[in-house]
């Protein structure tokens, strides 16, 4: 039979290996993968010996619409995630205004997505103070799970994001196990990185090495420790977000052992980046939990080499360049968040597989395959015959250089600017369809859709 696209030449990165060989498509889905594949003549797509990847799952984005769409909207977002070759976007609940807790807000910031994005996307609820009432209607609605904070967050503004305190946090676990979704953490310790800050501010200490001493490693692996005890009590699913130690990606490790449901992530930018760089870079680099010392990024590479590391996102939390800025040279004055989903795919598979050796097996996991896995996105995250064709191409045989101009955020900054990459993205495609070519940009209008999950049961790993 012709298929309505094959892609050819290519080095296919299935779930069991690379292999050399066509890939059809067929009805948004792969349909085939073999050899002589058939297409008619204007519906085949010559890789050319590029790496033929998953589309990337990323689970971690801050998309700021609605109430702070000067910061990155659906449109831009989606965007720069596009060309960095993920395919799907799970959103957290903030940093749009206001934050989406209830029911209400997430029925109506579902709409505003509509239309907008060029990736499909998954939104997920937020666990804060006085919410728990809401948790269930917004599972109905087609949360993808619950994040929330053990580290202080939010701000003054009626309709912020807050953090929860120990109580809140259990009961909120009570309640969202029931609905069989993950609860997603960020775990530090908020009374004592609010207190180490305080001290360093007060004594005028308000430099970048201040402020990665005022969050040092024990404030994520105790609330981790915290977390799992109560993950335990309530049997909640748990999934940690932007463990940035190997301490802590070791007790997560010591709790799937004993049978607890836990899983984590990190990001590309805790193992790509250390203190030292961060002091380099600036303000641009600042985020929590800060980076890290070079041993512990070390001992963080060595927990993602021994699989102990679920998924790699982005935690793409972008600002106004004003944001990043301070007259007083107060870095805690500054807002914490690093925008880096573009170079998702391109940077970390540089780093990982082509210098370190990573199997492009666990590159395809931990970026795809297992991210789908966990949040119930049936039929993404493999190139596998059934799948949605949600499909990267990526060309190691092209180098470049990270410029500001190149980016698609709504403010064109990123902590990797000058950051020379071994590889590039030439083509994405979303369930079949090329929507963004190197050579020519983004084709067409936004085709993403809104994701449900479609998992339940006890997750295997």
């Amino acid at each position: 039979m012709e298929y309505a696209l094959v892609i050819t030449n290519g080095h296919i990165a299935t779930p069991d290996g690379v292999i050399d060989a066509d890939l059809a498509i067929q009805d948004e889905k792969i349909a085939a993968i073999g050899h002589n594949l058939a297409a008619h003549s204007d519906q085949v797509l010559d890789a050319k010996g590029q790496m033929v990847l998953p589309g990337m799952v990323d689970s971690h984005v801050h998309i700021n619409e609605p109430g702070r769409s000067d910061w990155e909207d659906y449109h831009t977002g989606s965007q720069a995630l596009a060309a960095g070759g993920t395919t799907t976007m799970l959103v957290m609940p903030l940093n749009a205004l206001p934050a989406r807790t209830t029911e209400k807000e997430f029925k109506r910031q579902a709409k505003i997505a509509e239309n907008k994005s060029y990736v499909d996307y998954g939104l997920y609820g937020g666990l804060v103070p006085g919410n728990v009432d809401e948790i269930q209607k917004m599972a109905d609605a087609g949360a993808m799970g619950f994040k929330t904070f053990m580290a202080t967050t939010g701000s003054d503004i009626p309709g912020d994001f807050k953090n929860v305190d120990d109580y809140q946090l259990f009961r909120g676990m009570q309640t969202i196990a029931q609905t069989g979704l993950p609860i997603l953490v960020h775990a530090e310790n908020a009374a004592i990185t609010d207190g180490l800050a305080a001290e360093k501010i007060a004594a005028g200490k308000t430099d970048i090495k201040d402020y990665v001493d005022s969050r040092p490693p024990f404030v994520e692996v105790e609330a981790v420790r915290r977390a799992i005890y109560f993950a335990k009590q309530t049997n909640v699913r748990l999934h940690f977000v932007h463990l940035s130690t190997p301490e802590s990606v070791a007790e997560v490790t010591k709790a799937r052992e004993a049978g607890l449901q836990v899983t984590c992530e990190t990001c590309p930018h805790y193992l790509i980046l250390d203190r030292d760089q961060f002091e380099k870079i600036g303000p641009l680099a600042k985020c929590s939990p800060a980076l890290r010392d070079p041993a512990i990024v070390k001992g963080l590479w060595e927990k993602l080499f021994n699989g102990e590391i679920d998924t790699i996102g982005s935690d793409h939390s972008p600002a106004p360049m004003s944001m990043k800025q301070s007259q007083t040279n107060n870095i805690f004055d500054i807002w914490g968040g690093i925008s880096g989903c573009q170079n998702n795919v391109d940077l970390f598979y540089d780093e990982a597989v082509t210098k370190r050796g990573l199997p492009i097996t666990e590159f395809v996991k931990v970026t795809a395959q297992r991210p789908a896995e966990l949040f119930g996105l049936a039929n993404k995250g493999r190139l596998q015959v059934g799948y949605d064709a949600d499909i990267t191409l990526l060309d190691l045989n092209q180098s470049y250089t990270i410029k500001a101009d190149d980016l698609y955020y709504k403010n064109k900054i990123s902590a990797y600017e000058g950051f020379k990459v071994n590889d590039r993205v030439t083509t994405t495609l979303l369930r079949g369809h090329v929507i963004y070519r190197l050579d020519h940009g983004f084709i067409d209008k936004p085709s993403g859709h809104l994701l449900t999950k479609k998992f339940s049961g006890v997750l295997q790993r």
